[in-house]
């Protein structure tokens, strides 16, 4: 038995129609006539020395072969067509596409856009917010800004600044409990999504932290960590809130942090992007740019007292 395989064509049109599972619609995909695209699969067949498809009556339906063939030729032209796109994407420096979770475009994103906007007018930037992790080459993405421990191999990968913790309050809460003891009386907002960290980052280690023995067990609970941040703002309650979504917050003064001291998650945002990518002017520019607008605010964590959640555990 042969190991060439069929010209692409007649490959195409017998994935078309396993897809549509009709030569009908499988030709008017294709642009070609019906006639046209029943020849390429009776070439296909042909060469396999068997039939792909039992025709029945207005119907048709996947033999044997055409079942072993017909996962593998679907995964083959999508890979074919992200490689395609990904070939497209070297030769525009204009359009980035970037992938980020939500909490951290609309929080860090968000607020800063307008700057990189004005310092790089040709670069024409587009967002997809969610928490999915996206196939880079397959999903047509340029840029992705992920968080957590992971340390990618197979990309470019550049880690942001450590993630910590603190208390986050409005000017006027924090006038109403201005010790860490009164604090054990402020409502107190819960973040979920940090729930996966390990060692936890929660308010009972913070308040271990501080030599305060106390569990935290009522208030509002959030998934999202921006959700968690609004309530803050709009004078809810207090929230451990993480590094790289108040940090704006707190220099603009918005939120102030009142105890400075500082739970050491371990975990961090990346930027990550294809290797190689990531001397492309556009691609280069928003990197660059996202590495000042970090140290902008260096200050905010160099007042803190940071201390590694690790060393809090529970005993």
């Amino acid at each position: 038995m042969s190991d060439r395989l069929p010209p692409l064509t007649a490959l195409r049109a017998f994935e078309a129609a396993a897809r549509h599972m009709s030569f009908a619609r499988a030709a008017e995909e294709l642009h070609v006539t019906p006639a046209a695209l029943s020849f390429q699969i009776k070439s296909l067949e042909e060469h396999l020395g068997t039939q792909v498809f039992r025709r029945l009556n207005r119907a048709v339906e996947l033999t044997e072969a055409g079942l072993a063939l017909a996962p593998g030729t679907t995964d083959g032209f999508q890979a074919l067509a992200a490689a395609w796109r990904a070939a497209e994407r070297t030769q525009d420096n204009q359009t980035l596409i970037v992938t980020a979770g939500p909490a951290f475009t609309a929080k860090w994103m968000a607020p800063r856009l307008y700057e990189f906007a004005q310092a790089h007018p040709e670069v024409e930037l587009r967002f997809a917010a969610g928490l999915k992790i996206v196939d880079l080459a397959r999903d047509g993405v340029d840029v992705a800004i992920r968080f957590g421990y992971g340390t990618e191999t197979d990309h470019y990968t550049l880690p942001l600044a450590e993630e910590w913790v603190c208390p986050v309050m409005t000017p006027e809460m924090a006038t109403r409990f201005p010790t860490v003891e009164s604090l054990t009386k402020a409502p107190l907002i819960f973040d979920d999504s940090i729930r996966f960290l390990k060692p936890t980052s929660d308010w009972d280690t913070w308040f271990r932290a501080m030599g305060v023995d106390f569990s935290a067990t009522t208030g509002p609970r959030f998934s999202q960590a921006d959700h968690a941040i609004d309530a803050a703002l709009a004078g809810v309650g207090v929230v451990l809130g993480r590094r790289a979504l108040v940090v704006k917050d707190l220099a603009d003064g918005r939120l102030v942090a009142p105890f400075p001291t500082a739970l050491q998650t371990g975990a961090r945002f990346r930027f990550l992007c294809a290797e190689g990518a990531q001397n492309r002017p556009h691609i280069a520019a928003f990197r660059d740019w996202i590495v000042a607008e970090i140290n902008k605010n260096s200050h905010i964590t160099e007042a803190m007292t940071l201390i590694p959640s690790k060393d809090l555990t529970a005993p």
